[in-house]
């Protein structure tokens, strides 16, 4: 049987990894889908750039049109990046018949339906496993491992930067900004950080697990974002006193065909596995009817990492081509009409941090607050603040439907004796 032959989009990091697995498990690779892999065309930048990896400078281009018009690439792999110009080479690609593989969540979640679509009317495969929480094999579990489930929830982390950033912020008593100067450092985070700490990177993996999940068409404005620039040491003190941990975390939710996704900082219980997710890894629960709650935990970004999970998406490639049925399941699975649920039915716990006045009456006029718009406190801590010469009050809600707690927020501004809503943040569980 005559070798796949592949067309490598990138030789970054990940792209590296893929070439390094591909040429170094051979063996196994052929014990699985009875043929060999090899990489025929690799599309770089520069050329003459030095790499830690010796490849064929004959396989080397910096034209794209060498790789996707060559008739005997049977699969492209996409780890170069972008959005818009990468989208054309794999709608081109598709349109010649080859397979796709890509590790772009970005593109997936903008483009994805489009992408999918092109795949279905030319019959080929399109996976992208490695979008999504790097080595964690989670997408493949979702659509075959729980194929037979309704998923009701997904919660995790899924972005690395975030958790390193946090988890430091936790164990050390460092200010966000020293800890993200320091994961700069270390190449955990981008000079500009923005999609990582906006919560960008983390509402486009949330947009494909969702779509995936509960099989709609999410759309990345479907998701409530709230970053971690705004997240204090103070914050993380006063969690841990309550007993949680401050992870950015990303919730899709489904109840009566209504969806709500967000991605924002939350307090986590310490005794939810999710609170001890520390460094860069990530960890995804979901939650079905009939199986119950699982939990998938591992490394989520990386060379190895991701690489593996595309080089799974390449033997899954090879297996349906050996079988002829590449592009015989369905690849598009939003289905469903998408219901996205009204503020008034997204109900979940708050933790609210205000600076008050130092003086009687204050807590009185809050909670009469609270009553008026039939939201009940679980937990009320004050303590002076001397350096602003006022007063400190931490409160966690018992669940309150967001509209409520808009009102509330809203008629706190309009009050004298409430010098600022400092934080307020979600909590789970």
């Amino acid at each position: 049987m005559k070798p796949f032959k592949i067309g490598l989009l990138g030789l970054g990091t990940v792209g590296t990894g893929v070439v390094r697995i591909v040429e170094g498990h051979q063996d196994d690779i052929k014990r699985q889908i009875g043929s060999s892999i090899e990489i025929e065309k690799i599309l770089v930048q520069n050329k003459n750039k030095l790499r830690d990896i010796h490849i064929d400078p004959h396989k080397i281009t910096e034209d794209p049109w060498e790789v996707l018009e060559d008739k005997n690439i049977d699969i492209i792999i996409e780890v170069m990046g972008g959005v818009e110009l990468t989208k054309n080479y794999i709608i081109a690609a598709l349109e010649q018949g080859k397979h796709v593989i890509t590790a772009n969540k970005d593109l997936m979640a903008q483009h994805g339906h489009e992408i999918l679509a092109k795949a279905e009317e030319h019959g080929c495969d399109v996976f992208y496993e490695a979008s999504v929480a790097g080595g964690i094999p989670i997408l493949r579990t979702i659509v075959e491992g729980l194929s037979s489930d309704r998923i009701t929830k997904i919660m995790g982390i899924v972005n690395g930067t975030t958790n390193y950033i946090l988890s430091k912020m936790s164990l050390e008593g460092a200010s966000y900004e020293d800890v993200l100067k320091e994961a700069q450092e270390l190449g955990y985070a981008e000079a500009d950080p923005t999609s990582d700490v906006g919560g960008f990177d983390a509402a486009y993996k949330m947009t494909i697990l969702g779509t995936l999940g509960f099989h709609t068409y999410i759309t990345v404005e479907d998701v409530e974002i709230k970053g971690i620039t705004d997240v204090s040491a103070e914050d993380i003190r006063y969690s841990s006193h309550l007993g949680y941990e401050i992870k950015l975390l990303g919730i899709a939710e489904r109840k009566d065909d209504l969806i709500y996704l967000s991605v924002q900082p939350t307090l986590v219980k310490k005794s939810h596995p999710l609170a001890n997710v520390n460094g860069v890894y990530n960890a995804v629960y979901v939650y079905g009817e009939a199986v119950g709650e699982t939990m998938f935990y591992g490394p989520g970004a990386g060379e190895m990492p991701t690489a593996t999970s595309v080089v799974a998406d390449l033997i899954a490639v090879a297996k349906n081509s050996v079988l002829q049925v590449n592009g015989s399941k369905p690849t598009i699975s939003s289905y469903k009409e998408k219901k996205i649920k009204p503020l008034d039915q997204v109900v979940y716990k708050n933790f609210i941090r205000l600076y008050v006045a130092d003086k009687a009456g204050v807590l009185a006029q809050i909670t009469q607050v609270f009553t008026k718009y039939e939201v009940s406190l679980e937990s009320v801590v004050q303590q002076p603040n001397p350096d602003l010469q006022a007063a400190e009050i931490i409160i966690v809600t018992h669940d309150a439907n967001m509209e409520s707690m808009e009102k509330v927020l809203i008629d706190f501004k309009d009050m004298d004796v409430i010098h600022e809503i400092k934080s307020i943040y979600r909590v789970e569980g």
